[in-house]
């Protein structure tokens, strides 16, 4: 007689086996709060009796106790785990819940309607093939509505549901149902979204849901689920496309292997197959497909694998594998749409790490050429992207990588954005096109270098970067130490703050927006000083560590010196040798750095001048010492 747990074993494997392979359907219900997402999720789960016999008592338990559905059973609190969701009735965090049918798996994502947790609702629509926009009967099509909608749109989703809820407590009105899919298609229309199926429905009572609802006999269209067994996933859509495969780690376990292994975003591929590694542009066939299973005669998108070549080709970690006859495009300059998604503010000239595919590489934003009003659709003018909000702007990375534009392939044409500092993600982008210039563009071969021009003067070149609060005495010994540096025969240059802002920056205010692009211009000018041959010095507040950085990083090693005026805030106020604290005091000026803008210390600084324990001149004595110390001059300078 068979054991128990054998029986138990059996049944388990028999399970798996029949849900192995049933395709899994990804996706997001989304709308404004209290449209009934979390009901609609809980009664989902419940309708496919995927709950647990201590689940249903919990939640028959806690129905009883919170009593908002009058005694009928309250499925949102399947979903609403979080303490801080069920004291205030809503949700606040992306919530993704599993469940099963006959005919298919399914992952939904429950997004939170709150405006302020937009980037929440990104998250969870970035791997989804369809959005159910829940529109509550009583209230109609509102602002949240219209904004996950917009945001549906533009992450990729092409397929709707438009899931007219509560339509009990409007009488099961036809007419109601009617003007709010006119008013939601209209809506649609203007954001492109064309695959949009609209369905009346009750969560609560589970009117639509699974079985036809008695009480609309108007309505002769598709339940929910019967929509969501039947729909085309994007997963078979991927596999229409043209082969991609970001590498994600070239795998050599002996001398006798070498293979790439990575998740193919798209497409099919085979041995024999005739392909293209990107950026380089190298073509090779492939000789295996290999997988812990064994060899394949083909794989598809989705799929794990380890490609073998059947030539030796310089192929890394970050590039792409793509079929030699439709190759992915090059470019290292793009236009692209950017969603923020951090409480510091998205700034034009801050230099970020870029995530695309298996590759993590430097890139500059510029400033944004507009962001979105996602109401109106309306186009406004900015410096700076806040949290949650939408805009276009201009990228360049530090190196060329491969892409396809977002429309065409999802995979390969999104990417996030990460803080060089914290190693934050700050906001997710889709590759729009590629700028015309980053093809046209091209670094110029010159036959004097910058160690000749360094050598003619028989010096080695430096950015020397001064930076602390107004009036630490920034200015006066950067002229000090030019002045002793030009006296014995040094070729130097001195950009000065205040006099910078004169020219080549005479366009810029002081909101932290301008503050960056102020900094990355003066780096980039910087750099061309180091490239002359020149000993570069500069005088600014640069109030953001990251622009120092960003500024650091633009030159060799050895050739920044990050030099900290350490002033106390009391004693620059003393000093005020401009008369600019006084105007702060009187509300005569705004943004002024220490007062009412940030200045983020230097935490490791290449020399430290604290100037409440030594003079200007003995300023000067130690820089010049760590100057010799780097080589940079000579002892007999």
């Amino acid at each position: 007689m068979a054991h128990v747990s054998d029986l138990i074993a059996e049944d388990i494997e028999q399970y798996l086996k029949a849900h192995e392979h049933k395709s899994l359907l990804r996706f997001i219900t989304c709308g404004s709060v209290d449209d009934g997402k979390s009901t609609l999720i809980g009664r989902l789960l419940y309708d496919s009796k995927m709950l647990f016999e201590d689940q249903m008592e919990a939640l028959e338990a806690d129905s009883k106790k919170v009593g908002t559905q009058g005694g009928e059973l309250d499925f949102a609190l399947l979903v609403d785990g979080l303490a801080a969701e069920r004291e205030q009735g809503i949700t606040i965090d992306v919530a993704y819940r599993f469940f099963s049918t006959d005919q298919r798996k399914f992952i939904v994502a429950d997004t939170p309607g709150h405006e302020q947790y937009t980037r929440n609702m990104v998250t969870g629509a970035s791997t989804a093939d369809v959005a159910v926009v829940m529109i509550d009967a009583r209230r109609g099509v509102l602002t949240q509505s219209r904004r996950h909608s917009f945001l549906a749109s533009l992450i990729g989703i092409r397929k709707v549901v438009l899931a007219v809820n509560k339509m009990d407590l409007m009488d099961y009105s036809e007419k109601v149902f009617n003007d709010i899919v006119d008013d939601y298609r209209a809506f649609a229309k203007q954001i492109n979204l064309q695959d949009v199926t609209a369905i009346p429905m009750s969560a609560l009572r589970g009117e639509n849901i699974t079985e036809q609802s008695a009480h609309m006999p108007w309505y002769r269209g598709t339940t929910l689920m019967g929509y969501l067994e039947t729909v085309e996933i994007d997963e078979a859509h991927q596999q229409k496309l043209s082969f991609r495969m970001p590498v994600q780690w070239v795998n050599r376990p002996n001398l006798d292997f070498r293979g790439f292994t990575g998740t193919i975003a798209s497409g099919v591929v085979r041995p024999g197959d005739r392909v293209r590694v990107l950026p380089a542009g190298q073509e090779s066939h492939i000789a295996r497909i290999v997988t812990l299973d064994g060899d394949l005669q083909q794989a598809v998108a989705g799929q794990s694998i380890t490609l073998t070549l059947t030539d030796e080709v310089d192929c890394s970690r970050g590039d792409v594998l793509a079929t030699a006859e439709d190759p992915a495009s090059v470019a290292d300059q793009f236009q692209v749409s950017l969603i923020w998604m951090h409480e510091q503010p998205m700034l034009g000239g801050r230099p970020y790490l870029m995530k695309i595919g298996g590759k993590t590489l430097p890139v500059t934003l510029a400033a944004p050429k507009y962001k979105i009003n996602v109401n109106t659709m309306e186009h406004l003018a900015t410096k700076e992207l806040a949290l949650n909000e939408i805009g276009v702007c201009n990228l360049s990375s530090s190196q060329p990588i491969a892409f396809d534009p977002y429309k065409d392939n999802r995979e390969t044409g999104s990417f996030i954005l990460i803080d060089r500092l914290t190693n934050a993600t700050v906001g997710a982008g889709l590759i729009e096109f590629s700028l015309r210039r980053s093809q046209n563009i091209h670094m110029q071969h010159v036959d004097v270098s910058k160690k000749a021009r360094a050598e003619q003067m028989g010096q080695k070149p430096a950015l020397l970067w001064f930076t602390g609060l107004s009036g630490a005495g920034k200015s006066a010994i950067a002229n000090l130490l030019e002045t002793r540096l030009y006296a014995r025969g040094r070729h130097t240059y001195l950009l000065d703050g205040d006099n910078v802002r004169h020219g080549l920056n005479r366009d810029l205010g002081f909101t932290d927006a301008d503050r960056v692009e102020n900094i990355r211009r003066v780096a980039e000018v910087g750099k061309l000083f180091v490239d002359a041959g020149l000993i570069a010095i500069t005088a600014f507040i640069s109030p953001f560590q990251s622009e120092r950085e960003m500024a650091r990083k633009l030159l060799g090693e050895n050739e920044f010196l990050e030099i900290f005026i350490d002033t106390p805030l009391a004693v620059a106020e003393e000093r005020d040798p401009k008369g600019l604290y006084k105007k702060v005091r009187r509300g005569e000026l705004k943004n002024f750095t220490g007062i009412d803008s940030p200045y983020e210390a230097p935490a490791a600084p290449d020399i430290h001048i604290q100037t409440t324990r030594m003079t200007p001149e003995q300023a000067v004595e130690r820089i010049i010492a760590t100057l010799i110390e780097r080589e940079i001059i000579s002892p007999d300078y």
